[in-house]
């Protein structure tokens, strides 16, 4: 069995997240998203294989096993109720409180995790939207349908927004685009112009980054004609 250290913990993790954005995960990817060396990536690997918490769909790619898969979402967890005890209890903005919850997440006991979970009312996602997994039972990490892809002339809800850009977030939740808010899908300029959104009345030009990382589902009834 693999000791369940914090890079134990942050390997885990990583390739959960990739695995349900719906990428394939590979040692080089790993690597990047990790900021370390192939070679540390094929040695951590390695030992994860052995611990039978991940194996190899193909000799290329990644994936996890059920028990690697359930010991990622514990730490999935963890995170999410720490982004959402922050930003609620200790006013850390939103754009803040993913590199907050990252070096908190590895000292959380379990103990205290619940006891966090509670006070919060059990909440069933964090700031961004993400959905938190129970403690026990199934998780859906279901995405929605990314802002880039809807019709002109929808309606939006946002349901989540991707934590990984902080810049993103702060200038996203200047605009009002955070979970829950409604949006007019304008027109998308061509040529890989920005896409034109209204909040509140007030019309904003969102480019490519932007839209992809924006999540939710059009409207009942909204209108898919260009305005």
């Amino acid at each position: 069995m693999v000791a369940m250290s914090r890079a134990t913990e942050d390997y885990l993790k990583t390739i959960y997240q990739l695995t349900t954005r719906g990428e394939v995960v590979t040692t080089g990817q790993l690597a990047r998203e990790l900021g370390v060396s192939s070679p540390s990536v094929s040695a951590m690997v390695k030992r994860l294989e052995d611990g039978e918490l991940v194996d190899r769909p193909d000799p290329r790619s990644l994936r996890l096993t059920g028990t690697g898969e359930q010991a990622a979402l514990r730490v999935v967890r963890r995170h999410r109720l720490l982004e959402t005890f922050l930003f609620r209890a200790a006013g850390v903005p939103w754009d803040e409180v993913h590199a907050e919850a990252e070096l908190l997440e590895h000292a959380l006991s379990e103990r205290l995790e619940e006891r966090i979970d509670a006070a919060l009312g059990h909440p069933t996602h964090d700031p961004h939207g993400d959905p938190i997994p129970p403690r026990t039972g199934s998780h859906d990490e279901g995405w929605g349908t990314p802002l880039r892809a809807v019709p002109a002339g929808s309606r939006f809800r946002v349901q989540r927004v991707s934590d990984r850009d902080s810049a993103a977030l702060r200038h996203l939740g200047k605009l009002g685009i955070v979970p829950g808010a409604e949006i007019e899908v304008a027109d998308q300029e061509p040529f890989g112009g920005p896409r034109w959104v209204v909040v509140s009345g007030t019309r904003h030009a969102l480019g490519g980054p932007l839209v992809a990382i924006v999540h939710g589902h059009v409207l009942p009834g909204s209108e898919t004609t260009s305005q």
